[in-house]
């Protein structure tokens, strides 16, 4: 486009019945536990999308034939999540490009005369490339779409004006309407969720989402992407503010089919999916292990939650002892398993239960992805446990740590146990291999695929361990431990809602997440309820004073 570069210089210049139930207010005895406790909030932030934000709004908007096939750069994670690192995102020159790319791609297929007449609702005028009332009627809705609230007079008149400049010098309307749709979508008031602060008026002296970053901070939560028009509707006329309103709004997301897209980005995030990208195995070692098998290593632990969660209501705890999931030909190579599939077809899956496997953390979509290329990792397998499902730290090793004892399997060492005692005899290294190891070595019967064996190098493989000092037959065994963990849902509530109010988790959250935690415990730990919970709390929206004004008072007190 030939004002690319007038762009890039403007851009950073600017930068289900159990729902009916719990909204209609007969929920579980929860209710009776604790009040909700005060929390200050955090600061008003500035967030980049994610990839999958910006392909499901512009799916949603347009449909699903306008996206585009874009990458985003990598985000740092911050407390455990990317959609928390986001807030320290910085756009470079470099990674604004291919979302210029992307912009033209979406708004040339969004005016080609294949989607115009869905996508456009006037045309122009007999005769002309210029028409300002018809291209003010497509860009007022669209931008409202993408900006997430009504556009200013100069933003929607500087649209309608390059529309019409664009489509003069081009003589083509269309033309016209495509620059200045692929200017909106450059544009940090789309690629940026930007949260504004206003005075509470229902708690003077207190300071909240104004309704438009409220509804963004809702539907990124459930939706994981950009509000519709009646999410808008509700927090632009202030019904989004109103405890009636908002139930009405949350009955609405969690009954519609848009909530499971939204379960699969948090727990896409929660398990550091992003690892699964550069997962890969030797193909000598692990011939069935295959690049397609990756990607539905990634989906078989989603299909599984979704299923589990969603779709059977089930408790949160149970995902790590079922034996069911959903299962393709490919995976069943891996799995050893007979399945009755097309090519590419899932199918519903029960290991036996006389088997080997039960729960999320038996399934080869963890297995692989916390093991190396050629062997397993009990370290990783144990520090990958801790760090995503029980948010505990474990400790980068020193720098000056040697491999060599546990890499190189000898006569007396043949097992990855043998092999790490060396590890938890050497003072520099037990301090964090006692925190993973333990839970690590439960998974030696599955090797570094994922694959079940009773003997490594012709040693019979010992799958015992422990959690929290009390032992462990083996990793169905461990399953039905962690089940009872306090830790796994306490995990679970804090990422979710830090997941959803995008910052970190702060010494004062504290109370509210004991409140959090009880009332998912009394909800049977139901997934939805926890997402209704957040969503329906004085902390959702609430908000610390603008650090202006907080500095203007300080200033006045001196």
């Amino acid at each position: 486009m030939h004002c690319a570069g007038k762009w890039v210089a403007a851009w950073f210049g600017l930068l289900a019945g159990i729902v009916l139930l719990m909204v209609s207010g007969a929920r579980p005895m929860a209710a009776d536990l604790m009040p909700e406790p005060d929390n200050p909030g955090g600061e008003a932030s500035l967030r980049l999308l994610s990839q999958s934000q910006y392909a499901n709004t512009i799916g949603a908007i347009f449909g699903a034939q306008v996206i585009p096939n874009v990458r985003f750069a990598p985000v740092p994670r911050a407390g455990g999540l990317i959609a928390v690192g986001a807030r320290a995102a910085v756009m470079t020159v470099g990674a604004l490009e291919p979302l210029e790319s992307a912009a033209r791609a979406v708004a040339g297929a969004v005016v080609s005369e294949a989607n115009r007449d869905l996508l456009i609702p006037c045309g122009p005028a007999a005769g002309q490339s210029r028409d300002d009332t018809c291209a003010r009627a497509f860009l007022a809705p669209v931008g409202r779409l993408l900006f997430r609230r009504t556009l200013t007079a100069a933003e929607l008149d500087g649209a309608v004006r390059l529309a019409g400049t664009a489509a003069t010098d081009a003589g083509d309307f269309y033309s016209g309407l495509s620059a200045a749709l692929s200017y909106l979508l450059v544009s940090p008031r789309f690629l940026y969720i930007e949260e504004t602060a206003e005075p509470d008026p229902a708690s003077p002296g207190r300071w909240r989402l104004d309704g438009p970053s409220k509804a963004s901070r809702l539907s990124f939560f459930l939706w994981d992407a950009a509000p519709d028009r009646a999410l808008l509707d509700s927090a632009e006329s202030g019904l989004l503010h109103t405890p009636g309103g908002l139930r009405q709004e949350l009955q609405r997301m969690l009954t519609s089919p848009r909530i499971e897209q939204g379960v699969r980005a948090f727990f896409d995030d929660m398990l550091v999916a992003e690892g699964f990208d550069l997962l890969a195995k030797d193909p000598v070692i692990y011939p069935a292990f295959t690049s397609k098998v990756v990607m539905q290593a990634r989906e078989q632990l989603l299909r599984t939650i979704v299923e589990h969660l969603l779709n059977r209501h089930g408790d949160y705890r149970d995902l790590f002892v079922t034996r069911r999931t959903f299962m393709t030909r490919d995976l069943a190579a891996v799995y050893r398993v007979p399945v009755h599939a097309g090519p590419n077809e899932w199918v519903v899956h029960e290991f036996a239960e006389a088997g080997r496997r039960a729960g999320l953390l038996t399934l080869v979509g963890f297995l692989a992805r916390y093991s190396h290329p050629g062997r397993t990792s009990p370290t990783n397998r144990g520090r990958g446990l801790r760090e995503t499902l029980l948010c505990q730290h474990v400790p980068d090793p020193p720098p000056n740590v040697s491999f060599e004892l546990f890499e190189n399997a000898t006569a007396e060492r043949r097992t990855a146990r043998q092999r790490l005692d060396e590890h938890n005899t050497n003072p520099i290294c037990a301090g964090c291999h006692r925190l993973t190891d333990p839970l690590g070595l439960v998974f030696e019967r599955f090797d570094g695929a994922g694959q079940f064996r009773l003997m490594e190098n012709g040693a019979p493989i010992d799958p015992s361990g422990e959690v929290n000092r009390v032992p462990v037959r083996d990793a169905i065994d461990l399953g039905h431990r962690l089940r009872e963990d306090p830790a796994l849902t306490s995990c679970l509530v804090s990422r979710t809602y830090s997941y959803a109010t995008g910052r970190e988790i702060e010494p004062a959250d504290r109370p509210l997440l004991r409140y959090l935690e009880a009332r998912f415990e009394a909800d049977g730990y139901r997934f939805p309820e926890l997402l209704y919970t957040i969503a329906m709390s004085r902390a959702f929206d609430r908000l610390r004073a603008p650090a202006a004004l907080v500095a203007m008072e300080e200033t006045h007190v001196r």
